[in-house]
């Protein structure tokens, strides 16, 4: 059964043009205008991927991300016309797992999206489970317990924290985190990592402000606590 789109954007040209690129890789496509729209539509049809505009009549697309990921981890790819870092690290830390400037090319969307399903279906992720500090993270099953209770976490974050307890005690940079996290068809700055590491603290740690398992390592990156 093909892979579903939702397509949100308030240019009728633009998301017609994407979902174009989309059907003829195989994909089915779903289209919405503004942002209560979209809601109405992820809702009804449980898509499998969201790509959302950042400016967006009735609700923009940032309360759209936020309230989807109220209920889901969906994938989600936002786009953005604002060149302004403060914006797009906001739309990260709301659970947006990429961003993507306009302009752009349609064949990046689609190589993007591609790239996220199948860290979802898990071809990226580590063989086997993780155990440290308190968190398992199944590979196969996709999820992870920390301290006894179940975490939903968006494909990002998974991989962000399958890539650190992979390597427990090991600092690794930011850089080093984007390519596990994103891989190659990823063209973003370091500091995104840090908004997805935020979100992961809260979902994780006992006390996000005093953060015991996600380590930061000043002047480098990050690292997983040992033992």
């Amino acid at each position: 059964m093909p892979q579903r789109i939702l397509i949100v954007d308030d240019v009728r040209e633009l998301v017609a043009g994407l979902a174009a690129y989309f059907q003829q890789a195989g994909f089915e496509t779903l289209a919405a205008y503004d942002g209560r729209t979209a809601l109405e539509l992820f809702r009804r049809e449980h898509p499998d991927l969201v790509i959302l505009d950042v400016m967006m009549p009735e609700l923009d697309g940032l309360e759209v991300c936020r309230r989807i990921r109220r209920e889901s981890a969906v994938p989600i790819i936002m786009l953005t016309a604002r060149i302004d870092e403060v914006d797009t690290l906001i739309g990260l830390e709301l659970g947006a797992d990429e961003y993507v400037p306009k302009p752009f090319r349609a064949r990046e969307v689609v190589a993007r999206a591609r790239a996220l399903l199948r860290r979802v279906a898990g071809d990226l992720a580590p063989v086997g489970v993780l155990r440290g500090a308190g968190v398992t993270l199944d590979a196969a099953r996709r999820s992870v317990e920390a301290q006894g209770r179940p975490v939903e976490l968006t494909p990002t974050e998974f991989a962000l924290l399958a890539a650190l307890m992979r390597n427990p005690g090991r600092p690794l940079s930011r850089s080093q985190l984007l390519d596990a996290a994103q891989g190659d068809t990823f063209e973003g700055y370091e500091r995104t990592v840090d908004a997805h590491i935020k979100n992961l603290r809260r979902k994780v740690e006992v006390d996000p402000a005093a953060p015991k398992l996600i380590l930061t390592v000043f002047g480098v990156g990050y690292k997983f606590a040992e033992g």
